[in-house]
């Protein structure tokens, strides 16, 4: 869960490295706690967006955000039709792509939970990143020799927002999941791709959108099992009339957000002892008057996104794009916003995108648009930073939220072998190198005359005190008797390195076949369910 205090922790959340296990901070039984926590907190707490309260701007965030998501879902399957209010809404987030099941898993615990408490889940779509990615790596080969293959669904394309990114090359999306499915079938014969694919081509042929084909199709399969969740994109959010106003407070304001931003990465630089200026996310810039928003903007003909620039002149704030773009917005840091609302739906409807970065997204996720969040290992972390601004920006003691992730492996039977067994390989073979006396019992030395001579000789050198003087001499002769002693271990050699080349191959296809990275869709629905009935409570 989240801090209460504005000091940054060091939180040594890891991804569970054992196949088929989970990590949930709270435990999913237990996240009525801070769901009451934070909806108790929520009625209590209030704060002023240029003339438009917190508690009123999240009744009409909420209830703009329930009418977007059952209209986006509705389009492509059957939407649900909770009632607004009717229990704690409850959210989570990722990018419209192929990920691992340790992310899938969240959508699953988001209808576990919306289930339980009688409330309504969101999975939220984050389109404002860009695609980077056409291809799917699959395993392929055989079991004692695996390879990872990519497998392409789309030409490379220009890096632009899921947005915007249409399917470049129909033939290759359409043939992606037969290549994938006959690529791994050797290893996996039962994977669920076929089914997925057919449902992403469809939607492919619907939308001509990349992202809204990988992520319409999965929802519909997991509809397909039952989940009554909701989805929307970002993208609708960032186009509400509450979403501009909470935008239109952060730049009347933006001198002290971007003082708070730029503090608090640093600190967390400082605490996780982070070189990169790039993580957890770059500090944001000021050139001459103007200062970079933490927003990204575009324009519908041209989609390259590009950092959103402010100052303030007399009683406006101009926006720019820091190229050729700009709008000035009737708007200073005490003054109502309404006017400046207006201009901001206006220019939404005239092709201009304005889109939050990471932070800036799950802080309205959390503080106005829902209950409590589902974060994932790296989300979890990086949110240590909303919560500082929730703090000292707005001075409001920040929501908890839950972490949760999973390691699921490819059901691939084969011959687990860990690290440390061959790094105590190479260990036995430098002890043949240097102590090769150690792996010749008493009765060989005995027997054979000339190793055991060797071996008292060794003896009464290391037992000799070192001397300046006699240094080299005892080092070489110590030496010159392990050398000799080699043939009398040439056959543990010959084990030990037939061992260590076995043991490495094994690491190598275990490398390839022990991955939690593989896309969610690359798993057979047995296996997948299966393992939600472990590591999911049993009642809702």
């Amino acid at each position: 869960m989240s801090t209460r205090s504005t000091e940054l922790e060091y939180r040594p959340l890891r991804a569970p490295r054992e196949d088929r296990t989970a990590l949930a901070e709270p435990p999913l039984e237990e996240a009525g706690r801070p769901i009451e926590r934070n909806v108790q907190q929520a009625a209590e707490q209030d704060y002023d967006f240029q003339g438009r309260g917190l508690l009123e701007l999240r009744g009409e965030a909420r209830a703009a955000l329930l009418d977007d998501a059952r209209a986006w879902t509705g389009s492509y399957r059957d939407a649900a039709r909770p009632a607004a209010g009717q229990g704690p809404l409850l959210l989570a987030g990722h990018q419209p792509e192929l990920f691992h099941p340790g992310v899938w898993i969240k959508n699953f615990a988001l209808d576990w939970l919306a289930r339980r408490h009688g409330g309504v889940a969101v999975n939220l779509l984050i389109d404002s990143d860009t695609a980077k990615r056409t291809w799917v790596t699959v395993p392929a080969g055989s079991v004692a020799e695996p390879v990872r293959r990519r497998v392409a669904f789309d030409e490379p394309g220009s890096r632009i927002p899921y947005e915007e990114r249409e399917v470049l090359d129909a033939e290759t999306f359409s043939s992606a999941g037969r290549r994938a499915r006959e690529a791994m079938a050797p290893l996996v014969p039962d994977a669920m791709i076929g089914e997925y694919w057919a449902l992403a081509d469809a939607r492919r042929r619907a939308t001509g959108k990349l992202g809204a084909a990988l992520a319409q199709s999965r929802h519909q399969l997991e509809g397909r099992w039952g989940l009554e969740t909701l989805e929307v994109p970002q993208s609708r959010i960032c186009q509400s009339e509450p979403f501009c106003w909470f935008l239109a407070h952060l730049l009347a304001r933006l001198p002290r957000l971007w003082e708070v931003h730029n503090e608090a990465v640093g600190t967390y630089r400082r605490v996780h002892r982070i070189r990169s200026a790039a993580h957890p996310v770059p500090d944001l810039h000021a050139d001459d008057r103007w200062l970079e928003a933490p927003f990204w903007v575009w324009h519908a003909g041209d989609p390259r996104r590009r950092p959103l620039f402010a100052r303030q002149r007399a009683d406006e704030i101009v926006l720019s794009d820091g190229e050729s773009w700009e709008l000035p917005l009737p708007l200073t840091a005490e003054g109502e916003a309404a006017r400046a609302v207006g201009r901001l739906l206006d220019a939404a409807r005239q092709g201009v995108r304005i889109r939050s970065r990471a932070l800036i997204t799950t802080l309205w996720a959390r503080l106005v648009l829902g209950d409590l969040f589902i974060h994932g290992i790296g989300g979890a972390k990086y949110d240590q930073l909303t919560d500082v601004l929730v703090e000292r920006f707005f001075g409001l003691s920040p929501p908890q939220f839950l972490v949760l992730s999973a390691t699921l492996h490819l059901p691939i039977p084969r011959e687990r072998v860990r690290a440390h067994e061959e790094r105590e390989i190479r260990q036995e073979l430098r002890q043949l190198t240097y102590h090769p006396e150690k792996f010749i019992d008493g009765a060989a030395r005995n027997a054979l005359h000339e190793a055991g001579r060797l071996i008292r000789e060794k003896q009464r050198w290391i037992e000799t005190a070192q001397t300046p003087e006699n240094a080299r001499t005892r080092c070489r002769s110590i030496r010159r008797v392990n050398e000799a002693l080699q043939p009398y271990v040439a056959e543990k050699r010959r084990e030990l390195v037939s061992r260590r080349a076995e043991a490495g191959r094994a690491l190598r296809a275990e490398k390839v076949l022990g991955s939690r990275e593989y896309a969610f869709c690359l798993h057979p629905e047995k296996t997948f369910r299966r393992f939600l009935d472990e590591v999911l409570p049993k009642n809702a």
